[in-house]
């Protein structure tokens, strides 16, 4: 009489043959693979006899039960319940079915045509079929499991710890390419999820990398195609390799996932090499999209800081500039603007911290907007001035009419402003500006962790010094500036300024509004 053993669920079941011994286990290999963290590797073996069957431990983790009782060997009835670790089955009596002759095979008629019939096989047995489905189901959950994680470094680990459950390996590394192209381990982990660190046969990973193909080698030392030192050194027996190939049309290698094992030979064969294939690419799609990700992650976070600072069409276009937050810089010529709040340290002792702050705020985001109309780069706030530059890190050739302009706008938002804070009581403002134009050292100034980008040199000095001597309601500019100019404002000279650091008196003019 034939048996059957089912889960309490009722979603699994394993058809017993008379005479066969079946191993039950979380190795792809096993008879019965059951895929559970609480099932060993090689968990227990079942036999069925023509007396009845019987279940034999194999010195697995977490033991086997037979109607609650924890076993080493028992004889099953019908009706009995046996659970491998934590996963209950039943064990069922089939009744046999009759066995009926082929129905004949028909070709069908067409005319005109020849048909070749082809041969009919014998379906695969139900084992087979069981294996193929729980395979698949694993699939499934391990897709689900690494769509779950976005965090790049806690994927791979995912994905070794997934390797390490599924596969009978005692070593699992992830290599995976840097910026030179060489494919060094981000994660390794031994049979117990050690952090282990032992070097991967390159000679195997350049073949997989190369010709972008899965490799299965059941008995290293042996085999030919890798006779590398780092085999022998490392005793691997039998080993796996699969190529982690991103998505799109170029099939970009993302890098590798290696497995072997040390204890014996011949422990892999093709069918655990078509499931690392599948779960390689399963795991490369789960890598890349968390590359894609971290990659967005960080371009949002450049883009909305430099959007603090550039007018927003110039920071989107800085923020898919690869050098864009390197440290250091260059020279550039630019064009350099200060606005300062004329009298304002008397304004503010008459005004509490909470005034002061919202009245600065509404004041500075004015001001900004008229900076940023004209495309340029808000530097600094400095106390109540404001300084602005055009040129860096991206300049145009009309940097310095764009600078005029935005200190023309600048003067012009003013009065309405103070319109507006005159009917609600609070003090008048008026500021004085100054521009200058010339070669200052632009960069990012910082660390990698936190970069402020801005302009220093004499042409930034002598824009400050002119602001100073700017008086309320007047934009002076340098002599420097008036020649860069392509359309220059109406604009006429003022007295020459004598100013710190400066040998001689620096020219300047008044811009008419």
């Amino acid at each position: 009489m034939p048996y059957r053993l089912t889960t309490a669920t009722g979603d699994q079941t394993y058809d017993l043959r008379v005479g066969a011994l079946l191993v039950v286990g979380r190795a792809l290999t096993s008879d019965i693979p059951v895929f559970d963290p609480t099932i060993s590797r090689r968990h227990a073996e079942v036999l069925c006899g023509e007396s009845g069957v019987e279940v034999r431990d194999l010195g697995s983790s977490n033991g086997t039960f037979v109607n609650g009782a924890k076993i080493e060997s028992a004889r099953l009835s019908p009706g009995d319940v046996v659970a491998f670790g934590k996963v209950p089955f039943r064990l069922t009596e089939v009744s046999p079915l009759p066995t009926l002759p082929p129905p004949p095979v028909v070709a069908p008629r067409l005319s005109g045509t020849i048909v070749l019939q082809m041969p009919v096989g014998q379906p695969p047995a139900a084992a087979d079929q069981q294996k193929l489905a729980q395979k698949l189901s694993l699939l499934l959950e391990v897709s689900k499991g690494l769509t779950r994680t976005i965090d790049p470094a806690a994927l791979l680990e995912t994905i070794a710890g997934f390797c390490l459950q599924i596969f009978d390996v005692d070593y699992v590394s992830i290599l995976l390419a840097d910026e030179r192209g060489e494919h060094v381990p981000k994660v390794s982990r031994d049979r117990e999820g050690q952090a282990e660190q032992r070097s991967v046969p390159q000679s195997i990973v350049r073949t997989a990398v190369h010709d972008k193909v899965a490799i299965l080698s059941d008995n290293a030392p042996e085999d030919l195609r890798f006779g590398g030192q780092s085999i022998l050194m490392q005793r691997v027996r039998s080993t796996m390799c699969a190529p982690l190939v991103g998505g799109g049309n170029e099939g970009r290698v993302l890098g590798v996932l290696y497995v072997d094992n040390v204890t014996s030979t011949h422990r892999f064969d093709g069918e655990d090499l078509e499931f690392l294939i599948a779960f390689a690419s399963i795991a490369a799609a789960a890598i890349e999209n968390a590359q894609f990700a971290l990659a967005l992650r960080q371009q949002i976070v450049v883009r909305s800081n430099f959007e603090r600072y550039f007018a927003p069409t110039l920071a989107a276009r800085i923020a898919e500039s690869p050098e864009a937050v390197r440290l250091g810089g260059d020279k550039r010529p630019v064009a350099v603007l200060f606005s300062d709040i004329r009298g304002f340290t008397k304004l503010s002792e008459s005004m509490t911290p909470d005034d002061m702050a919202s009245f600065l705020s509404e004041y500075f985001t004015e001001m900004v907007d008229c900076v940023f109309r004209h495309g340029g780069t808000l530097d600094k706030f400095m106390g109540d001035a404001v300084m602005a530059q055009w040129g860096a890190p991206l300049g145009s050739g009309d940097d310095a009419d764009r600078a005029v302009h935005a200190a023309i706008d600048m003067m012009h938002a003013l009065p309405a402003l103070n319109v507006k804070w005159r009917g609600m009581g609070r003090p008048e403002l008026s500021i004085g500006i100054g521009l200058n134009y010339g070669e200052a050292f632009a960069g990012n100034i910082g660390s990698e962790r936190r970069l402020e980008f801005t302009v220093i040199g004499d042409t930034v000095n002598t824009a400050s010094r002119i602001c100073a001597a700017a008086e309320p309601g007047e934009i002076l500019l340098s002599d420097d500036m008036r020649r860069a100019l392509r359309a220059a404002p109406a604009l006429e000279e003022r007295p020459p300024l004598e100013l710190k650091g400066k040998a001689q008196p620096v020219p300047v003019y008044r811009v008419r509004l």
